[in-house]
């Protein structure tokens, strides 16, 4: 029944800013943490940050400082704000949401959004 929309990718030049935003539905879902991975052609996928109910954030070290992640608990939603954006930030990004609710406890894909940053 969940399902993450994501939105805010696209084309950007290198040192500009994009927006992701990630909202679950239905919002009754018991959702944990919330964030954003990313992945490129033959890579594994590596996280960007996430956060915790308690609003503590982990970032990846090569997005400190660039990257912003927020949350809307009501709304089941997480924003990430990404400035200064450099060509390996390339990649499809995936927002993810870790659900505990009763006996269950899993984790929770977007579909991908793509991210190019490129001259």
């Amino acid at each position: 029944q969940l399902q993450l929309v994501e939105s805010g990718g696209g084309l950007v030049q290198p040192g500009g800013s994009l927006r992701l935003s990630c909202a679950a539905t239905p919002t009754v879902v018991s959702i944990y943490t919330m964030g954003w991975y990313r992945q490129t052609p033959g890579k594994e996928r590596e996280l960007v940050a996430d956060i915790a109910p308690g609003g503590g954030i982990d970032y990846s070290d090569s997005v400190k400082g660039r990257f912003t992640l927020s949350r809307d608990m009501d709304k089941g939603s997480v924003d990430l704000e990404m400035n200064n954006l450099k060509p390996e930030d390339t990649a499809v990004y995936f927002c993810n949401a870790r659900i505990i609710s009763g006996y269950r406890d899993f984790s929770e894909w977007g579909p991908g959004t793509q991210v190019t940053v490129s001259s």
